[in-house]
């Protein structure tokens, strides 16, 4: 149930010439995470960052390409010796090459935002078809330029003041030469027709010349940024690779450089704090004892924990080891969405199996259409032939888009939704523009089938619980679908609880696990049980029963919980306990979000029908100018499906994800962990020592 990588300690002492060797032992091993020096004595300090050897330019080159470009590698590992080869070689003098082509796009992008500024200030002064060098005003005359809609009232507003001035107003655009002592009168009369001052740029010639000119010198600048786009394409194309491998040989080297800094360093010797995975501690020892005077593995004792955070369970003697996911290949695209959130600590449950079920199941509740779903698919498994798809962090999204697709496919056979149609044969003969059976008869019956026993279906409240089920529709489905919303939060928080409570059973021991989370497992279920009475049973709300007597017991422990467990007081406990209960219920009605957005799709999709393929056949079947309606109709139809497939790619995406995510694993998740990150990095596309 806590699918981590178990981690040893590691302590290294050496001689302080031995720091290189011992560095790249480590680097080679792959798996010694370096725990920072952070004790600080007198007469020990940390290490200083090794010489890069002239590489720094380099890598700060390669970061930027990387960042510019659209860099993969498609072809698979290349061996260390090849890439060192490869930047020892002509990279260098490559990487110039492209960095050329890409600050002469970034100068040309610079020149075209100054010369559209100077465009759009001259077509603005175009009307005046006065030179520039005018309107900046000569020795003795100074000329005021603004813009307003009342350019045409200038002249009458300035009164008397207009026979010592010379107006030419055009259009929106006004420019009144003046002398020098009248010019803020005049500025005051311009403010009160709402004039907007027109900095007018230095220069000569006239204004419509000039953005003649600087079109010219956009579309010249456009010219030569396509010229280098397509430079910097073919650059890619073959040195992509060589790329990519050069960047993270250079970013583990660069790692390894500054690993000293995060360890002990006296005048003579030094020593590493570490991490190691305990499956390789032998070969750990193996590798270093040749280097340094003392190695010493030892396992992590997480049995003693303090309780200054109730969630994060942190270790109360030293750091907390790094944590490593260690799951199935099926499992692991999930890990990208715990990391969202953050690693879970050390020794608590990992999420990621779970979600691989939970997340897309609940994506494909909400957006439940089979035709929906196959899109998905058929997008996911385009992106998966794509170049990028080669890198494994888009490669996990893009797995992850695929589960959602199918689990979307399933739930829409149920729905016997597809397109926004309904697809099963009761439902399909009643479409005016059908006749017979549904082409996906064979999978439902000719009428909806009631699921499990009667007795069962009155026991859960849902006495229409049919295949299909129509889930938008009243009395066929969709009271079904709001219990269903609400069944799926009580179960799924009670889940999160559950979980919770074996944290810190593991970390704490029995007691805080009650009262921490067992009380809200009582409050929980104790309060869902009371909800149904009251709704189902027309039951009094405030009568005390067995479920309402187990949800006051819950709150009880609860305060206790707070007040001692998570160090509140007594006071605090008894004033948050009953306010985060009213927190619960929001938690379990944010689960009715599946059935309204559901829903709301449903109508989206049905819109399409109605208003495009439903009027598009009867045009089409009126014959003359019908068809063009029909067309028309059929674009319709089209446009509003594509608007309702994006629409459910993305927000039954967000729902889902801030049910997991919020509602669900805060009921067990710190996020507060810190990622395995052995020194000098992973290995993905260089391989060896």
């Amino acid at each position: 149930m806590f699918p981590m990588v178990e981690m040893s300690r590691l302590t290294v002492a050496a001689p302080l010439d031995s720091m290189d060797d011992v560095l790249a032992a480590c680097d080679a091993l792959g798996c010694v995470h370096v725990q920072p020096y952070e004790q600080f004595e007198e007469g020990i300090g940390v290490g200083q960052a090794a010489a890069q050897e002239g590489r720094g330019e380099l890598l700060t080159n390669v970061r930027a390409v990387r960042a510019a470009t659209s860099a993969v590698n498609t072809t698979g590992a290349m061996p260390r010796k090849q890439v060192e080869a490869i930047i020892d070689g002509s990279f260098p003098g490559r990487i110039a090459k492209v960095m050329e082509h890409l600050r002469a796009i970034d100068e040309a992008q610079a020149s075209i935002q100054s010369l559209a500024e100077e465009r759009d200030v001259m077509a603005r002064l175009a009307p005046l078809d006065l030179p520039l060098e005018l309107l900046n005003g000569i020795s003795g005359l100074e000329v005021l330029v603004a813009e307003t809609s009342k350019a045409s009232k200038v002249r009458d507003a300035l009164g008397d003041l207009a026979k010592d001035c010379e107006v030419l107003a055009k259009d929106r655009i006004v420019a009144v030469a003046c002398r020098p002592d009248h010019a803020p009168e005049v500025q005051i009369v311009l403010g009160q027709l709402g004039a907007k001052v027109v900095q007018v740029p230095a220069g000569e010639g006239r204004a419509g010349k000039r953005v003649a000119e600087a079109k010219s010198n956009i579309l010249k600048l456009e010219s030569d940024i396509a010229y280098n786009e397509g430079n910097v394409a073919a650059w890619v194309e073959a040195n992509g690779r060589d790329l990519v491998c050069v960047h993270e040989l250079l970013e583990r080297q660069e790692n390894l450089a500054s690993a000293p800094t995060q360890m002990a360093v006296a005048d003579r010797a030094f020593a590493m704090d570490a991490w190691i995975p305990a499956s390789r501690a032998d070969e750990v020892k193996s590798a270093l004892g040749p280097h340094a005077s003392l190695v010493e593995v030892e396992a992590w004792d997480g049995s003693h924990h303090g309780h200054d955070d109730h969630d994060d369970h942190g270790h109360g003697h030293g750091p907390e080891p790094p944590v490593e996911f260690d799951n199935p290949s099926a499992t692991k695209p999930f890990e990208l969405m715990v990391d969202l959130v953050g690693r879970p600590s050390y020794g608590a449950y990992d999420p990621t199996t779970l979600m691989m079920f939970t997340f897309p199941m609940i994506f494909g509740a909400i957006l439940g259409d089979w035709g929906f779903g196959l899109v998905i698919v058929a997008l996911a498994m385009f992106l998966r032939s794509k170049p990028m798809a080669a890198d494994p962090v888009v490669k996990n999204g893009i797995t992850i888009l695929l589960w959602m697709g199918i689990w979307c496919v399933l739930w829409g056979f149920y729905f016997a939704e597809g397109f926004g149609f309904v697809w099963d044969n009761y439902t399909w003969v009643t479409y005016e523009f059908t006749n017979g059976n549904s082409p996906l008869g064979f999978l439902y019956p000719d009428k909806p089938v009631e699921l499990l026993s009667d007795d069962f279906r009155a026991l859960i409240g849902m006495n229409h619980l049919t295949y299909p089920l129509h889930r938008a529709s009243a009395g066929h489905g969709l009271e079904e679908y709001v219990i269903f919303s609400v069944y799926l939060g009580v179960i799924h928080l009670l889940l999160g609880f559950i979980i919770g409570f074996m944290n810190v059973l593991k970390a704490h021991g029995a007691a805080a696990a009650f009262f921490e989370k067992g009380s809200w497992i009582l409050i929980l279920l104790g309060g869902f049980m009371h909800a149904r009475l009251f709704i189902a049973y027309e039951g009094d709300l405030f009568a005390l029963n067995v479920y309402s007597a187990v949800m006051l017991v819950g709150i009880l422990c609860l305060i206790v919980g707070l007040a001692v467990y998570e160090k509140f007081g007594w006071a605090g406990g008894i004033i948050m306990g009953p306010i985060e209960t009213f927190g619960l219920l929001a938690n379990t009605l944010s689960y009715l979000r599946v059935m309204g957005v559901g829903v709301a799709g449903v109508k989206i999709a049905e819109v399409s029908i109605s208003m495009g393929w439903e009027v598009m056949l009867n045009q089409f079947a009126a014959g003359g100018i019908g068809f063009l309606w029909g067309a028309i109709a059929f674009l319709l139809f089209l446009g509003i499906q594509a608007f309702a497939i994006a629409l459910g790619l993305l927000s039954p995406s967000i729902h889902a994800a801030r049910l997991h995510f919020v509602e669900w694993m805060g009921k067990f998740h710190s996020g507060s962990g810190v990622p395995f990150t052995p020194v000098g990095g992973r290995s993905i596309h260089v391989e060896g020592a």
